[in-house]
């Protein structure tokens, strides 16, 4: 199939290993990759801020952008969430309502649309190390992916995967809410990072370059440092 990548604005700018990495799984796997060109913020932050009308314009835009797409993959548990969750909300009883609901429909993340749309589990991907996973709150509360991501990395050749205690706990990036409450997001971020330095893993894996962002930024600041990694990253290498 022909699968249209949505790359949300954290990953284009400071992440585009993210991207690069599933371009080269989806690839291996046999299908073409398209990237709609145009792309810019989708309208989470002023969504998530309460400024909906500010929001429409960002998120009318990728409606048009992916209108004839046949299925799109987000490098992002939290930006596809507000494609496949907040859109149609965002567009409810107006005129878009339909294209939203319909871009809703076609929308899958990265593991989700591996696992549960393809139906694959094992990419062919090689990595020795010892892994753990953050669940990101988007991906894991929104959209329901748990198991997707871990039965990706089970699979991979040469990786151990690591459950951290408290994995389903926000690691406190929340967007605007790391730039609102600093001292609440610092905190609930050093947690995460106490629960990841437990499990003595090589690397910290997840869906979201947004928590990994954070999350890399506290371990350094705390002078103990573990690299961190998109699960794409992670798919790609052979």
């Amino acid at each position: 199939m022909r699968v249209s990548l949505f790359i949300p604005c954290f990953v284009n700018q400071y992440f585009p290993e993210a991207g690069i990495g599933m371009v080269r799984v989806i690839e291996r796997l046999g299908h073409s990759v398209d990237y709609p060109k145009g792309q810019t913020c989708c309208g989470q932050p002023a969504f998530n801020s309460g400024y909906w009308e500010e929001a429409r314009p960002l998120a009318s835009r990728m409606l048009d952008l992916f209108e004839a797409s046949d299925v799109v993959v987000s490098a992002s548990g939290s930006c596809g969430a507000m494609l496949k969750v907040f859109t149609p909300k965002l567009f409810a009883n107006t005129d878009r309502e339909a294209p939203a609901q319909e871009l809703a429909l076609k929308t899958y993340e990265f593991s989700e649309f591996l696992v549960n749309h393809l139906g694959v589990t094992d990419v062919g991907a090689r990595y020795s190390a010892r892994a753990t996973f953050h669940d990101g709150c988007h991906g894991l509360r929104e959209l329901g992916i748990k198991e997707a991501p871990r039965q990706l990395l089970r699979a991979v050749d040469g990786l151990e995967l690591i459950e951290m205690n408290h994995a389903e706990e926000c690691c406190g990036f929340g967007g605007t809410f790391a730039v609102k409450f600093p001292h609440i997001s610092t905190s609930m971020g050093e947690v995460k990072c106490s629960s990841i330095r437990d499990t003595e893993a090589d690397v910290v894996v997840s869906n979201d370059s947004s928590c990994l962002m954070h999350i890399d930024g506290l371990l350094r600041k705390q002078g103990r440092p573990v690299p961190t990694k998109h699960l794409a990253e992670i798919l790609a290498q052979t």
